[in-house]
């Protein structure tokens, strides 16, 4: 069996991690650079759930929005029953329309997502312990490799 340890990303790769997760969204003015500097000591699962934290933001406020139209159109037109139908068939007819995702969307769901552990705290910091030793290249892999030559 071969162990091998798979470290966190450097910054050039969850630059492109965030590019590539955000490939197929609707984005406005994104520092993808700066993105991966404030995600430091990120995974990619941590990075998947930044995007997707950030992604529901605009969702939430266009229901907000909806809401707050539907409890203004109640209070302008009462609560009769051919109201109540008019209102049905013209929430079908409106258009959902997304504003992108932007920067300040990213920083808010980096304020809700952290990383899953510090890269330099002693989980980390055990873990490379552990590959030196008994993982794959480690110390106690090369100890065998010059016994046997």
């Amino acid at each position: 069996m071969t162990i091998i340890m798979v470290g966190l990303p450097p910054v050039e790769s969850r630059e492109q991690i965030l590019r590539t997760l955000l490939a197929k969204e609707k984005v406005e003015d994104l520092d993808f650079k700066e993105l991966a500097n404030m995600t430091e000591g990120y995974s990619g699962s941590d990075l998947k759930n930044l995007c997707i934290t950030a992604a529901y933001r605009p969702v939430r406020e266009l229901i907000q929005q909806e809401r707050q139209k539907d409890m203004k159109q109640k209070t302008e037109e009462g609560q009769s029953s051919e109201d109540a139908s008019d209102r049905k068939e013209g929430r079908e007819e409106r258009a959902i329309i997304l504003r992108p995702l932007n920067m300040e969307d990213m920083r808010q769901a980096k304020n809700q997502v952290a990383a899953s552990f510090a890269a330099e705290g002693s989980v980390m910091s055990e873990l490379k312990q552990w590959n030196d030793l008994y993982g794959e290249g480690g110390s106690r892999k090369k100890q065998q490799l010059t016994y046997f030559l």
